[in-house]
């Protein structure tokens, strides 16, 4: 049966298709998608997992005890689950596992341009790079297959475009396996100093068998046409390479490390100028030229930003795009209605250095709203914040908050604020609890009281469990403007550990028709225009509501000094 498939949904159909039993993942764009697709199989066990360290560990564990688990994840979220990777590839498998991580090219949705190829190669675990959906879906298959072939980990590489295209696949069965058996190994499972150094020889030689085995494994694909030009490739980019260079011979690598080496050298005695077309990073072009074979690559495509077939076409001498006329840009904002707007902008009214993190609310360090300071990785804002306190003293702690959102906060945050406490800090914290994992798509996290299939779970009692690591808790509504801005006066000045949790759900959780805010009396003094909402429009005339994006939320209301706003009425 063909059908027509996202990428990421390709892969969770492999996975389905290959008896995967267990998925454990934390959401992160451009991945979300294949955990939440393979939910909808009943056969597999899926799980959101506070982060992808814990992910990984639980899908290692089951992989351990003799079934076929995946773990999914963005490129940044590999760092998090980078700690039971590498010791992973020592100890090895029993049922397969397989990461799926997906990168960024020109950071549609990431903080930088990170290459899982560099963190694969230092862990010394195999990668393979599907081309299009139907690749996807056989390629997830085979993974599961080499890993359990040689007892390693094995990371499925994608990429955003690559993620979030469609083509059709061919579908299967599933095919059932035998859960294999559970034995104690302690020279294989504990990786204790004597046990690791006889590992990692194994860890070389099955790298070198892998080698040897590539052409046998059928990953990888030879296209001869002419000799004048030859193309190394992997992924999505095979898809440009085709359409850009029509003409080229094409070695597409589907298992892009270890490389075939051997296949390398014939490819290139068969073509007179041999070409690596990579995204990011040049791996493939520098491991080709240790080879000491002569080649060529990123000194025509460059190290940054996403590949086209346009890009290619022009960096080998084809003939530019006319250019496109200017567009007015339009950055992203937050949506009408939303909790997180309402906080930034008190935090901006007073001043303060907002230490950021990663969530929609990083969108409050553009204007108008422009309160946000820094943001660099997840649950980072606790700890910036005690390192400001230490290099600038307590006077700089009182102008100064951290702010991050509820899953954020179980994410990595918690921590964070372990240490503070810990450090006899004084600092006060933000967490936005707005009840769901808002930017990757509305996923469930353990503070939301629901699981993946959206089934009741406990729930995370957020203020119990900051209180019981010893800050000072308070909860308040952010909607409500006036009292968030006299606690958080209150909290910046008492000493220690201070946690703000600003309890209001996402605008886009409430389902009912929203009753829009109207405008009479406008005398344009552009006050409401500072909250940066999408649904208020000015011109000469003045202020205006644009009611089919008013969510009704009222935060207009209260700052209009002349009653010009007002907002009311039943919602159904």
């Amino acid at each position: 049966m063909k059908k027509l498939m996202l990428g990421n949904e390709a892969v969770a159909r492999g996975a389905y298709e290959a008896g995967v039993r267990v998925v454990s993942s934390y959401p992160g764009t451009p991945s979300t998608e294949i955990t939440e697709f393979s939910a909808a199989y009943k056969e597999i066990n899926c799980e959101w997992a506070p982060n992808e360290k814990v992910a990984v560990e639980t899908a290692f564990g089951a992989a351990m005890c003799g079934v076929r688990a995946m773990s999914c994840m963005k490129h940044v979220g590999l760092n998090v689950a980078a700690d039971p990777l590498y010791t992973a590839a020592y100890t090895g498998v029993n049922g397969g596992l397989v990461l799926c991580v997906a990168d960024d090219p020109f950071m549609h949705s990431s903080q930088n341009e990170q290459d899982t190829r560099f963190i694969a190669r230092a862990a010394h675990v195999p990668v393979i790079e599907p081309a299009d959906s139907q690749e996807c879906k056989d390629f997830i298959r085979r993974a599961f297959e080499i890993s359990e072939r040689y007892d390693t980990p094995v990371i499925l590489r994608l990429t955003t475009r690559l993620a979030h295209q469609r083509s059709p696949v061919e579908t299967a069965e599933r095919q059932e396996q035998p859960v294999k058996p559970y034995e104690k190994n302690i020279m294989k499972n504990v990786m204790m100093p004597g046990m690791a150094r006889k590992r990692h020889v194994y860890v070389e030689s099955r790298e070198a068998q892998m080698e040897k085995d590539a052409a046998a494994l059928g990953l990888n694909r030879l296209e001869m046409r002419g000799r004048a030009l030859g193309v190394v490739c992997a992924g999505v980019v095979y898809q440009y390479v085709r359409e850009a260079l029509p003409e080229a011979s094409v070695l597409k690598l589907g298992l892009s490390y270890p490389m075939d080496k051997a296949a390398i050298r014939d490819f290139a005695a068969q073509v007179d100028r041999l070409i690596v077309i990579e995204e990011l990073e040049g791996i493939m072009e520098q491991e080709i030229a240790a080879m000491g074979i002569a080649v060529e690559g990123k000194k025509y495509t460059g190290r940054q930003g996403e590949l086209s077939v346009q890009r290619i076409r022009e960096a080998f001498g084809g003939e530019k795009a006319p250019e496109e006329p200017a567009l007015p840009a339009r950055p992203p904002v937050l949506c009408p209605g939303c909790p997180h707007r309402a906080t930034f902008h008190v935090l901006k009214k007073l001043k303060l250095h907002v230490f950021g993190d990663i969530g929609c609310y990083t969108l409050c360090a553009l204007p108008p709203i422009d309160s946000l300071e820094s943001a660099l990785c997840m649950g980072a804002s606790i700890g910036m914040a005690v390192g400001a306190e230490k290099a600038r003293g307590r006077d700089f702690a009182r102008q100064s908050v951290a702010v991050l959102g509820d899953s954020t906060f179980v994410h990595s945050g918690i921590t964070g604020l372990v240490n503070a406490v810990y450090d006899r800090s004084n600092i006060t914290v933000v967490i936005l609890d707005n009840r769901i994992t808002g930017m990757t798509g509305h996923q469930q996290n353990p503070a939301t009281g629901f699981d993946i299939y959206n089934q009741p779970a406990p729930q995370l009692n957020l203020e119990g469990l900051c209180e019981s690591i010893g800050a000072h808790v308070v909860i308040e509504n952010p909607m409500d403007m006036d009292a968030l801005e006299k606690v958080i006066k209150e909290e910046l000045n008492r000493d220690g550990v201070s946690v703000i949790i600003a309890r209001y759900p996402c605008a886009l959780l409430d389902k009912r028709r929203p009753i829009p805010a109207r405008v009479t009396g406008c005398r344009n003094c552009g006050a409401c225009m500072g909250l940066g909402c999408p649904a208020i429009e000015r011109d000469a005339g003045g202020v205006h509501i644009n009611a089919a994006l008013c969510n009704g939320c009222g935060l207009c209301v209260s700052q209009c000094h002349f009653g010009a706003i007002s907002c009311g009425g039943d919602r159904t």
